[in-house]
């Protein structure tokens, strides 16, 4: 009940932040030169792109368990590139999530803290391929760093991970993918991760995304499936590159305590580039 109550408390402050976004993109801030800004959108739809940015994305799930429990999360993803030489980069992606949740496991109160960290490494060429693919590999890692029991599975993981897309005219196409075991405790995670996303430039750096984040556990033979549709838009405020972006999304399949019905997010991101 308590739950309940808070929700409307909880939508207030979303939209009220999303109210925030759409303003503060739609002016533009003091925008740099337009095909600048536009050549900056389209690396940012390229999730293994030469370039540092870190998103701050909030995520808003509900519906969880038997109390529609609900879950705030910020999850903090700085992309890092390595140059190794002339040909190849090493790609570095942490996602840390900052987590305030109620009634998630059903009534098992409020918990709020830091969660499982998920850390990723592609080893990506620097040239596309002659058929203009973007690609890259590595090791994908699970750190137990959660500050509660009921923010995260409190075990190491580990397994491979992968990235494909071509960038066409305005138009970004690819997939993201890992699988994740976990090796300190018996087969606890047993996870594959699926993220096909679509992403069109529009004039004047605003961006069109459609994805899903897909997860399947391969112990409970569940799918939780996420469609999300975001719109972001580039500015630059005082020289530095700023990407806004406001979403909603549809669990067109869930887990059995798993979150239903729809989602919202809104993020920032920072661009540094070269």
């Amino acid at each position: 009940m308590v739950m309940k109550d808070g929700k409307s408390k909880y939508l207030s402050i979303a939209f009220s932040l999303a109210a925030i976004v759409v303003s503060v993109a739609a002016t533009g801030g003091d925008r740099a030169n337009a095909d600048t800004t536009a050549e900056l959108s389209k690396k940012l739809a390229n999730p293994i792109a030469a370039m540092i940015s870190v998103p701050f994305q909030l995520n808003y799930d509900h519906g969880y368990g038997s109390e529609d429990g609900v879950a705030f999360t910020l999850n903090v993803q700085p992309v890092i590139p390595f140059a190794l030489n002339d040909e190849w980069n090493l790609i570095s992606r942490t996602i840390m999530p900052i987590k305030s949740q109620s009634d998630i496991f059903g009534n098992s109160g409020t918990q709020t803290g830091i969660g499982d960290i998920v850390q990723s490494f592609w080893l990506s060429p620097i040239a596309p391929t002659s058929s203009g693919l973007i690609w890259g590999i590595g090791p994908v890692i699970y750190l137990p760093t959660a500050t509660d029991s009921l923010l995260g599975a409190g075990e190491w993981g580990a397994g491979p991970t992968v990235v494909a897309l071509t960038q066409n005219g305005p138009w970004t196409i690819g997939a993201m993918a890992n699988h994740i075991w976990s090796f300190d405790n018996g087969d606890t995670i047993n996870t594959t991760f699926l993220q096909p996303f679509v992403s069109y430039a529009l004039p004047d750096a605003w961006s069109l995304t459609l994805t899903s984040e897909s997860t399947y556990n391969w112990n409970a033979e569940e799918w939780q499936v996420p469609i999300n549709a975001a719109v972001s838009k580039l500015v630059q405020i005082g020289g530095q590159p700023i990407s806004f972006q406001a979403g909603v999304g549809y669990y067109a399949n869930s887990t059995e305590n798993g979150p239903d019905d729809w989602r919202a997010r809104l993020a920032v991101t920072y661009l540094f580039p070269k």
